[in-house]
């Protein structure tokens, strides 16, 4: 199995210190970097299920909040929910989305803004389900030498351009009273940006684990702040093609219905579900837990709120306003998109109606 393991993304991490930085040549947007797309072999801890028997392709990839589904797959919760489910692996955050809109996968794991970037290309995606919210696994790391989020003007600062942890860096500036123009931002795809920040090109980097780990090996280094200290910023969910639902509303809904049932397989049985998404993830039990305290898992009434109309990023309707803008500001949504349409609780609705009955 070609797994995304801690020790592959070290050795990533130290190419990447050998290859000249480009400026000009941004990444495009992903949560997490590496190899390309599904091998033969990356989806080999998951059963194999026949594409004529499949009801539902679903991919996922290493993010926290995401591991459960694992549990999912392997704790037989699809079939217990009638929903047969090819879970599809992505060593590559980007090449699940593209998956997607493709057609190759019916649903996938994602961020809003992602979400919301594939929507303005011409994508039509429906988020029906909140996973998580980040709250410190995405960081903005500086040198010795940067004492406040002040200190940052004039430096030159890393980010994967369009990405939740620019959006987090711009976060951080506008709380401060400042704006991208204060600082000398450099677009650089996420592993590279880690390996610049570490080989002293850059005076702060903003990233997400495992490469927050990297980037704090540089001596001196801190953590400036992070995703804990804006909530609702970078939220993760299941998002599915729109004609998919409209279809095979009565699959989403079994979909829904196993990640919640999911959840309550990892809370009744904490040491089974953790060896599944440690094993998944390639990390030590150690930095799984790291990792998992970063990561804010929804449970049914924090979804139900999370879809309500608000006025700040805890609600979903107002967080996509916000990503649209900055997805526009930075140049990454040519096209206004329609959030309308983007958000439907009504499978979250159900579950939690059941659950009452």
């Amino acid at each position: 199995m070609q797994r995304r393991s801690l020790l592959s993304t070290c050795l990533l991490f130290t190419a990447a210190l050998f290859l000249t930085i480009s400026c000009s040549n941004p990444g495009a947007n992903q949560k997490l970097t590496g190899e390309s797309a599904t091998s033969p072999n990356s989806t080999a801890s998951s059963p194999q299920v026949s594409e004529s028997k499949v009801d539902v392709r679903l991919g996922f990839s290493a993010w926290p909040g995401w591991f459960p589904w694992q549990v999912t797959q392997d704790q037989k919760i699809f079939a217990a929910n009638n929903v047969s489910t090819e879970l599809k692996w992505f060593d590559g955050y980007l090449d699940s989305i593209s998956a997607l809109n493709a057609g190759q996968l019916d649903a996938n794991s994602q961020t809003l803004g992602d979400t919301i970037a594939s929507i303005s290309g011409g994508a039509d995606l429906v988020v029906v389900l909140t996973n998580d919210n980040s709250t410190g696994n995405d960081k903005v790391i500086v040198n010795k030498d940067i004492k406040s989020v002040a200190d940052l003007k004039g430096k030159k600062v890393a980010a994967e351009e369009g990405t939740v942890d620019h959006f987090l860096l711009l976060q951080g500036l506008k709380k401060a009273g400042m704006t991208a123009k204060d600082i000398k931002f450099v677009p650089l795809e996420t592993g590279k940006a880690a390996a610049a920040f570490v080989a002293g090109q850059v005076d702060a980097v903003a990233v997400f684990a495992p490469f927050t780990t990297q980037a704090l090996k540089l001596p001196g280094s801190r953590e400036l702040f992070s995703s804990k200290d804006f909530p609702g910023s970078i939220s993760d969910h299941l998002v599915f093609n729109r004609k998919f639902v409209n279809e095979n509303p009565e699959k989403v809904q079994a979909m829904v219905d196993s990640w919640f049932a999911t959840l309550d397989y990892i809370k009744a049985n904490p040491d089974i579900a953790n060896k599944i998404m440690v094993k998944r993830a390639g990390v030590s039990e150690s930095e799984y837990k790291e990792y998992a305290q970063g990561t804010k898992i929804f449970t049914v009434a924090e979804n139900l709120k999370a879809f309500q109309p608000g006025n700040d990023m805890s609600s979903l309707p107002y967080a996509a306003t916000q990503m649209s803008a900055f997805l526009s500001e930075v140049g990454l949504a040519k096209t206004k998109p329609d959030l309308t349409k983007i958000f439907d609780d009504r499978f979250v609705k159900a579950y939690a109606a059941k659950v009452k009955k």
